[in-house]
């Protein structure tokens, strides 16, 4: 009686055995499923670290990053994951089409430049193989920069030989003209601060009485300092990129390994649980079956022995798998420090660049591309508000005589004053951006019909008053407007031609004036 009451006891001990084997079992599946909740957690990094190169595909990343911070929501997320795929796919056509049209650009500019007389023979003879070789399409943008700086190599040389001939090159008004043009593109370009002064040198060598050769140098100068920005963001670029790679393949490593260890792990365990539940069970027959209280003994001690043996040989494996996980885990979660502040490093330089790509570098107003943001914005409230919305253009009068009697730093400075001049006139909830050259378009809402016209000549009286002195001359500078009101059924585009339009006959009737479309 005393031996069946041990077996009982043994049985007892057995079954809480069994139970911590499921209790460690059930850990087992809880460090999954972490590991699953890390690999999203890297997933939403990878998306933060794309924003800031299409504003749909930022939004549907945006959306995926929130399904994905539920791990149990994975299956929801599939149909995004389909959209976000399509788009990656536009994107990379886009970036085709644009490579395309650079290279049918390299293609005309040295189908001019071999209608050069004096190319020397070799310069002559690289040229005709430069020329096969943009008949390859380019892969990356990568691909490309070589080809321009071949292009200003080519450009050199045939500077160096006609400079070595002695010839003197006589200034054209087409190279008056693109002098004109080289400063005005340097205006609406952002330099780095340590290439500004460079710059500036450069706009007042073509504000002034131009020659060839320094024009020719000018446009090499810029060339040259915008590549090396180029090459300073491609840099930038691939060392993310590096980063990021290695990241993911000491990931994909990490779960790799940490996958067989488990499928390997969850084999010998399942083994061994058949193994005690066998024991355990021939424990159970023998209780039943023998009869004689000895050999009862004797077979229940073998069998408990065995099955000591088995849970001791699981708790070791158990233990392996733990310490695994645990370094698996530790390894990843390194890789996922580092990758984050490398992604937040480069996340953060793409912010600032998405910040310059909307704000003209001369003026510090808002550009074009900003222009056209806060103009859907303005529609979707108008939309919904239905409250009046008006659009306004403003043109500097004789803006060309002021750089042609000044020079065009004088221009770029009257520019400044001027954008400052109409961002002091307006509300915060009013909005002003240079539109182009001397151009400037203003949003208003919420003005009646009867106040715009008020409105519009404070902001034309604020410009007239500035007290503009150029040379020791004083000179007062005006502006020209034209506005119109948004009207029902009409789109934002075409209510901007009818203030353009309006513009228009102000500047051909008598300038400095407001004239308003009805």
């Amino acid at each position: 009686m005393k031996d069946s009451m041990a077996s009982i006891s043994q049985l007892s001990l057995l079954k809480q055995k069994l139970h911590s084997a499921k209790v460690a079992l059930d850990e087992v599946t809880e460090e999954n499923n972490e590991k699953l909740h890390t690999l999203l957690q890297f997933i939403g990094h990878l998306s933060l670290a794309c924003k800031g190169q299409n504003l749909e595909l930022d939004n549907k990343l945006a959306k995926l990053r929130h399904q994905l911070s539920d791990s149990d929501n994975v299956e929801e997320s599939l149909p995004e994951l389909v959209e976000v795929e399509q788009l990656l796919k536009h994107q990379y056509n886009h970036v085709m089409v644009q490579l395309e049209d650079s290279r049918a650009s390299l293609s005309r500019v040295i189908r001019q430049i071999q209608r050069v007389e004096s190319i020397p023979a070799k310069v002559k003879k690289e040229i005709n193989y430069y020329k096969k070789d943009l008949a390859k399409p380019f892969h990356t943008f990568w691909d490309y920069i070589p080809k321009v700086e071949q292009l200003v190599g080519f450009y050199e040389s045939i500077l160096q030989e006609q400079l070595a001939q002695g010839e003197k090159l006589i200034v054209l008004p087409k190279h008056r003209q693109l002098a004109h043009e080289l400063a005005h593109m340097i205006s609406e370009v952002e330099f780095r601060k340590d290439q500004r002064d460079q710059v500036l040198v450069i706009k007042e060598t073509l504000s002034n009485d131009i020659e060839v050769d320094s024009l020719i140098d000018s446009y090499q100068v810029i060339l040259t300092l915008l590549l090396d920005n180029i090459a300073r963001e491609k840099s930038a670029s691939q060392e993310f990129l590096f980063a990021l790679n290695d990241a993911l393949s000491a990931v994909r490593e990490v779960v790799t390994d940490s996958y067989n260890n488990t499928q390997r792990s969850f084999q010998l365990k399942k083994q061994l649980n058949r193994e005690i539940n066998s024991r355990v069970d021939d424990v159970g027959e023998a209780i039943i079956d023998i009869d004689d209280i000895h050999s009862l003994k004797s077979q229940v001690t073998e069998q408990l022995a065995s099955i000591r043996t088995a849970l001791g040989r699981k708790e070791a494996l158990e233990e392996r798998e733990q310490t695994l996980l645990r370094k698996s885990m530790e390894t990843m979660r390194k890789e996922l420090n580092d990758l984050s502040k490398e992604a937040n490093t480069y996340k953060e330089r793409l912010f600032e660049q998405q910040k310059l790509n909307l704000l003209d570098s001369l003026t510090q107003l808002p550009n074009r591309a900003a222009l056209e943001e806060r103009m859907d914005q303005e529609f979707r409230n108008f939309q919904r508000q239905k409250l009046p919305l008006w659009v306004a253009v403003a043109d500097i009068d004789h803006f060309k005589t002021i750089n042609d009697s000044f020079g065009h730093s004088t221009g770029d400075k009257t520019l400044q004053v001027i954008a400052m001049a109409l961002k002091n006139s307006l509300r915060d909830t009013e909005f002003v951006a240079r539109y182009g050259g001397e151009e400037f378009v203003l949003i208003i809402p919420d003005v009646n019909a009867e106040d715009i016209d008020h409105l519009l000549n404070r902001v034309r009286e604020k410009v007239k008053s500035i007290p503009f002195k150029f040379k020791n001359q004083r000179i007062t500078v005006t502006v020209s407007i034209g506005a119109a009101q948004i009207l029902e059924n009409e789109l934002i585009n075409e209510t901007f031609e009818r203030a353009d339009a309006a513009l228009y006959r102000a500047k051909h009737e008598s300038r400095d004036r407001v004239i308003i479309d009805v």
